[in-house]
Order: C-alpha cells, then sequence, then structure tokens
C-alpha cells in the first residue's frame, strides 16, 4: 500500500512536472515575439533613425477626452509617448506626444507635448482615410505622407496641410492617428488674472452675441491634467461670459500651484454649460499667469495689433510710431508664414521693443485684443489697438505724450476714440517703395469710424469690445479726440495687389469674410467692390476725394536722410 501510494505520488508529480513543463513552454514562446519587439524597439531608439519610436509605456492624453459624461466627445484612441531620435552627430534622443489635432479651414495644427526643446527634424505628417481599419490601432498605415511645418518661434505646435475630409493624422506609424477637431468649438487660450485671482478662458462654440454680456450662470470653468478622469477636475463658477471670453474664479488649488512657481505644467481649462445636455469644450489652453500692473516703470504708451503677413510694412510703422512717442508693440502673429520673425529681431536689434506673440485662431480679433489689452496691462498706462495700415497723425505741435499725459490727470477717462480718414491708391498702381505714409496722398473726405486708446486697468471684467473700442468700467468715461488734435491715417485701400490679401479671410469674429455674400453693403467692405477679388479698371483713382499731404510732408522733413535721400525703413529693406 505505501509502495502504491509512493508510486501513485510520483505519478501525480511527473502530470504535474509534465504540465509545468507545457505551460513553461507556452510562455516562453508567447514571451519571445514580446521580448524581440522590445528589443527592436530599444535598438530603434539608440539607432541612427529620425522616426518616432513607440515606448512600451502608454499615457492617456490629457485632452483626449474632456468631457467623459458626453460620449461624443471621447477619443477612442490614446495618444503614446514616442521617442524621436534627434541625432546630430550625437544619440541625444527626446520624447513627444501629441495632445490634439486642431483643423483650420487651411490646416491642421498638431499640439504636442516633448521633453526639450522641438528640434528642426523632417518631421512627415501622415493621414489615413475613415475606411482604414487601422485607424484605431497603435501602428496607423498612411496613405497619405506631407511634410510637416515647424515654426521657426518656439511654440507648442506643428502645422501639417489639410487634411482631406474625414481623414485622420500623426505623426509616425509608432503613434496613433487623431481625427482632428474643428477650429470653431474649442478652448483656444487662458490667462490667470491676478489683480482679482480669475482665469479668463477665451473659447469658441457657444455662439454669444456680440458687444453684450451673457448669462454668466450657465456656464462653469474645468481645471485638470487629464479630463478623462472627473474626479479629478476642479470646477468653478463664471463670473462674467460675453462674446468668446468667460472669466470665473481660480480654485485655491490651482492658484498655489502657479505661486509655488514649482509646476512647469500647468492644468488644462475649458468651459462647460451647466444643466441638461450640459457640453465640455475641448482644450488646448493652460493658463498664463499675467504680470502685476504697477505704476513703477510703465511705458506711458503701448500699441496691440493683430496681423498675417504683413511683415513688410512693419518697420515702417515701428520706427515712425517710435519717433511720436510709442514705446512698446505687441504684435499678435495670425499665423503669418512670410519672414516676419527676420523683421523683428532685426528691429529689436535696433532697441526697439517688440515682442511678438503667436495667435493662430480664426477669426478672434476681439478675444486677441482682449488678451492683449490684459498683457499690456502690467507694462503700459494706455495701450492703442490699431492696424498696421493705420498711423496716428497730429497735425499741431502737440507730441503724443502732451495728449497722454493730458488725459492721465483726469483718472475718470479711460478710452481716447480717435478718428480714421481712410486713403485711397492715389493713382498707383505699383506698391511705393517709400512707403505708404509718403506714397498715398488722396483720401476720401468723411472719415471712417474710430479706434481707441484705453487704459487698460479700468475696461470692463468682461473684456468686451468691438475692435474699435472696448467697454469700460462703472463710472469711467471715453472722449471723442478732436481732429485738429490727433487722427488717424488709415491707408485701407493701397494699390490692388495688396488690397486683394483682404480677400483671404478677416480676423475679426463678428465681420463677414469678403467673399461671402453677407453683409455686401457693410463699411468693413469697399463700396461697389463685391465679393470677387477682381480688380476693377479704375482701382487707382478710386477712394479719391481729398488731397491730404500732412502727414507726408511731416515725415519728409523729419525723416528722409538728407545724403541719401531715402527714408529708413527704405534703407532697412535694402539690409534685410
Amino acid at each position: 500500500m505505501k509502495d502504491r501510494r509512493r508510486t501513485g505520488g510520483g505519478r501525480a508529480w511527473a502530470r504535474g512536472s509534465s504540465a509545468s513543463s507545457s505551460w513553461f513552454a507556452l510562455v516562453a514562446f508567447l514571451c519571445c515575439p514580446l521580448f524581440a519587439t522590445v528589443a527592436f524597439s530599444t535598438f530603434r531608439i539608440f539607432g541612427v533613425s529620425f522616426r518616432p519610436v513607440l515606448l512600451p509605456t502608454w499615457q492617456t492624453s490629457v485632452i483626449n477626452a474632456v468631457a467623459t459624461d458626453h460620449s461624443f466627445l471621447r477619443r477612442e484612441s490614446i495618444s503614446a509617448t514616442a521617442t524621436i531620435a534627434a541625432k546630430r552627430g550625437s544619440n541625444n534622443s527626446f520624447s513627444i506626444r501629441i495632445q490634439e489635432a486642431i483643423s483650420f479651414p487651411d490646416q491642421v495644427l498638431l499640439f504636442l507635448q516633448f521633453s526639450s526643446s522641438l528640434p528642426r527634424l523632417d518631421l512627415v505628417c501622415l493621414y489615413s482615410p475613415p475606411s482604414n481599419p487601422t485607424t484605431s490601432s497603435s501602428s496607423p498605415v498612411a496613405d497619405l505622407r506631407l511634410p510637416a511645418i515647424i515654426p521657426s518661434f518656439p511654440t507648442s505646435f506643428i502645422r501639417c496641410p489639410l487634411a482631406p475630409r474625414g481623414f485622420s493624422i500623426s505623426l509616425s506609424p509608432d503613434l496613433p492617428l487623431l481625427k482632428p477637431r474643428p477650429w470653431d468649438h474649442l478652448t483656444y487660450a487662458a490667462l490667470l488674472d491676478p489683480h482679482n485671482n480669475s482665469t479668463v478662458v477665451f473659447a469658441k462654440g457657444f455662439n454669444l452675441r456680440p458687444a453684450r454680456l451673457s448669462d454668466h450662470s450657465r456656464y462653469e470653468c474645468v481645471f485638470g491634467w487629464n479630463f478623462a478622469k472627473p474626479k479629478y477636475l476642479l470646477t468653478s463658477p463664471a463670473l462674467t461670459a460675453a462674446q468668446e471670453i468667460i472669466r470665473c474664479n481660480t480654485p485655491p488649488s490651482v492658484l498655489l500651484r502657479f505661486r509655488s512657481q514649482s509646476e512647469p505644467n500647468p492644468p488644462l481649462v475649458s468651459v462647460k454649460t451647466k444643466g441638461r445636455g450640459a457640453i465640455t469644450l475641448p482644450s488646448v489652453a493652460r493658463p498664463e499667469t499675467l504680470r502685476l500692473s504697477s505704476r513703477k516703470n510703465r511705458h506711458t504708451m503701448c500699441v496691440c495689433t493683430m496681423m498675417r503677413n504683413q511683415a513688410r510694412f512693419l518697420p515702417e510703422w515701428i520706427i515712425y510710431h517710435s519717433r511720436i512717442g510709442v514705446e512698446r508693440w505687441f504684435i499678435y502673429d495670425n499665423d503669418s508664414d512670410d519672414d516676419i520673425e527676420q523683421v523683428i529681431e532685426s528691429l529689436r536689434m535696433s532697441n526697439y521693443v517688440v515682442s511678438r506673440h503667436l495667435w493662430p485662431w480664426v477669426k478672434t480679433q476681439e478675444a486677441g485684443f482682449a488678451h492683449c489689452a490684459l498683457r499690456a496691462r502690467g507694462y503700459c498706462e494706455w495701450v492703442g489697438f490699431i492696424d498696421v495700415d493705420e498711423f496716428l497723425y497730429l497735425p499741431t505741435n502737440f507730441t503724443l505724450h502732451d495728449v497722454l499725459q493730458n488725459y492721465s490727470s483726469m483718472p475718470w477717462i479711460g478710452e481716447l476714440r480717435t478718428t480714421c480718414y481712410s486713403f485711397g491708391p492715389s493713382g498707383r498702381k505699383t506698391t511705393p517703395s517709400e512707403g505708404v505714409m509718403v506714397g498715398y496722398t488722396c483720401r476720401l473726405g468723411a472719415p471712417e469710424r474710430h479706434k481707441s486708446i484705453v487704459r487698460p486697468e479700468v475696461l470692463n471684467p468682461s473684456l468686451i469690445n468691438v475692435v474699435h473700442h472696448f467697454h469700460l468700467k462703472e463710472g469711467m468715461k471715453y472722449v471723442n479726440m478732436e481732429k485738429g488734435l490727433i487722427v488717424i491715417n488709415h491707408y485701407k485701400y493701397q494699390v490692388w495687389e495688396v488690397f486683394k490679401e483682404k480677400f483671404y479671410r478677416r480676423v475679426a469674429t463678428y465681420v463677414a469674410d469678403w467673399q461671402n455674400e453677407e453683409n455686401v453693403g457693410s463699411k468693413d467692405r469697399a463700396p461697389g467692390l463685391g465679393t470677387k477679388a477682381v480688380e476693377p479698371s479704375d482701382w487707382s483713382s478710386r477712394f479719391c476725394e481729398v488731397n491730404d499731404t500732412g502727414l507726408r510732408d511731416w515725415v519728409s522733413m523729419a525723416f528722409i536722410d538728407p545724403q541719401t535721400g531715402l527714408l529708413p525703413w527704405q534703407k532697412r529693406r535694402n539690409l534685410i
């Protein structure tokens, strides 16, 4: 019996040993491909390839699911962290993650998160159609490859050519494909206002009416690092809501992180509607901290502008306004692809204080001006909001500082509204080499609208503006400036070669693009031109009712070099 027991125990052990061996062999067989994959990935990471390589640890993107309670806002795929070998004579590499893809009318922006500054690599945009069965997998098959454009200015996004409708996009076969989100349903920027510990959020998608307050009780702000985990999100009620701007209280824990300055990765913030059918907008916005206002060492006069592909006009505009008293310029670059960086750097080298802020968002001029007003508040007493074809002109012997100091002594005055005169081509058919102030001297007789110089510290908390002026705090007043004291020469109708660029796209939110059959009779359009960019035969002689050489004469006297006969912006153009 004992022998049988021993024998049976041996057989049992043998059966167990045989089963264990089989399981071990099966596990070893399954692990071999995994080991080979990791080894191959490691080889590629430290090799010479520039192609992004998938790391073994996957991370959920912060922006993949902004509102988990709404299925149509969820991302079906997740963003992976990949490593790009940036070998430039070394084996250095950096990790990269695609956070979001935003589709614009003419391009796609990919918002990235990376471990260091983005090197100048030849990245490729990969596109896959909706019928591609690998769209939601980690190894997408690209049906189309186009080169990516990396902005020379440090930024968190790169540009890809516009994807065909329904296509998804990535940067590498080792990264998931993302279906681009629309540009007009998005939280796109945010500022932390230290004056009242609020967060100002800029968002498209709620279609709030222009120039008036909306019901702020319908909205709240959402803060978090991972919107896919709602229990870790913070919400805060809205204080004001108007146009594309929502202001909310900043949660104390978020304030503490900013004040400690130990958090290099600020949270995302978005806007959510309240009540039944609540919607949370997708977001690429992380709050920037503003500088506290101080009356010490402030510039008396600054200028904010928004521009696209107008770098060639900047030297004349900045040099002239510097001469009459402007001390700092805030340039909001609306996705230029000309030589704006080189032009601004050249101006900085000549000690002009010019800052460039990338602002790729479509039809957001009012929001951009509000954003600029908040940024300028910490540096400037007065801020003018004018375009690069608009020039302040003082026909008398008074200087700009004389005018501003006069109203600085009146604390109830918050805005100076300045009349605009619109100049035409003045008989020219080619761009004047001497610049717009000397080249165009014939204008319409009646003024068209006005532009404003404001005290940014007295703007209404809602930041409502309609491009031409802002709403002010309760009790603050505006002044209509006398035309004999200060006006704006608006070189609006230049030679056709320049003017036709206005048909590309208008930057103002509530103004129809000129090629659209909408508000055709508006003053924002050229009278009688219609919606087609076709040059009228008499264009060069249009918009000419008054011969006005006042500014031309002053500029010729104050700026022309007697030895060369050139204006300073002509010399600079020859050097760039």
